[in-house]
């Protein structure tokens, strides 16, 4: 069987890469084709456009890098929707919020496609190393269906009940490969949110990070040594210890854009307006991330917030 990829930024090339690596026959597309020679060379063939991916394969899966850009790839020219029917599957492993990943969603099964949003917690070492965590909403458990009557001739033909593989049992030997844990979540939209307070968490916690190194530093202690410390006690977890020696060292080669983690911070921001939570402190991480991207830090890292923290005691000194 054949599966179809569409989007190969440092998340979905990382992935489709496992995906070929343990078996799996992959048509994929990005944007910019030439993105999708290292994958040919492992032996994925290329579709000219996510119509075409779709139309050869079982079920696709998108790794996309934002909402705009997922409902582009669904509903523009050439886009997913020429070419889903019955039969053929649509997993988005995107980063998007939960009316984005309903519409899609509709519009799928409005054409007898099924659909399945799987977003995923991690960046690129994770992805790297298929140890993702998977977020998935929508259908689960395989079910019959009923085909309806046809007249044919005058007479009325019934075609034979047939068992149709629910999605999510369908993607998970993928899933298994790309991640070490999958959850189902219930309705569409629940993958969206979860992945949403888990970011929000995130980028909090990256602020506050941020802040505490440079306060170590600018009170005359070890930064490496609070690093050494936190890691000992309650608080200790793999983002601090990852992230911490190249913030240190003022280095952010991109695991996860800053970009993304701002959007993400929006979209959670928005989520708890509609469900009227008060979120100051994740309001006050968004801002920095904003004044981050407005020093021209987008395409860095995440962690690359803490130039803000230190930019603001330059300015303040």
């Amino acid at each position: 069987m054949e599966v179809g990829f569409l989007g190969l930024g440092i998340m979905g090339k990382a992935m489709a890469t496992n995906l070929i690596r343990n078996g799996f026959k992959l048509t994929v597309w990005n944007r910019t084709l030439s993105k999708c020679d290292e994958l040919v060379e492992l032996g994925a063939s290329i579709g000219e456009t996510p119509a075409a991916v779709v139309k050869k394969c079982k079920y696709t899966i998108a790794m996309l890098s934002d909402p705009s850009v997922s409902l582009s790839v669904v509903f523009d020219k050439d886009g997913v929707l020429e070419q889903i029917c019955p039969g053929k599957g649509y997993v988005d492993m995107s980063t998007v919020d939960a009316d984005t990943s309903s519409k899609i969603s509709e519009a799928i099964t409005s054409k007898g496609g099924s659909f399945l949003e799987a977003p995923v917690s991690g960046s690129k070492k994770p992805a790297e190393d298929g140890q993702l965590v998977i977020l998935a909403a929508g259908e689960k458990s395989s079910n019959y269906s009923l085909c309806l009557p046809l007249l044919v001739m005058g007479s009325t033909e019934f075609c034979l009940v047939s068992l149709l593989r629910a999605l999510y049992d369908e993607a998970t030997p993928a899933f298994d490969i790309m991640g070490k844990k999958s959850f189902f979540l219930g309705q569409v939209g629940n993958g969206a949110k979860m992945k949403l307070v888990v970011n929000m968490i995130m980028g909090s916690m990256m602020n506050t990070f941020s802040e505490g190194l440079v306060l170590a530093d600018r009170s005359g202690l070890d930064p490496h040594t609070l690093l050494d410390v936190l890691d000992l006690g309650g608080i200790a977890n793999p983002m601090f210890r990852l992230k911490g020696p190249t913030m240190i060292q003022n280095s952010y080669p991109p695991a996860f854009p800053l970009k993304h983690q701002q959007k993400d911070m929006r979209l959670a921001l928005a989520l708890g307006d509609e469900n009227a939570v008060s979120m100051p402190v994740a309001a006050a991480a968004n801002e920095a991330f904003k004044k981050a991207r407005s020093l021209g830090l987008g395409d860095l890292d995440f962690s690359a917030v803490h130039e803000t923290v230190k930019t603001t005691l330059k300015n303040s000194s």
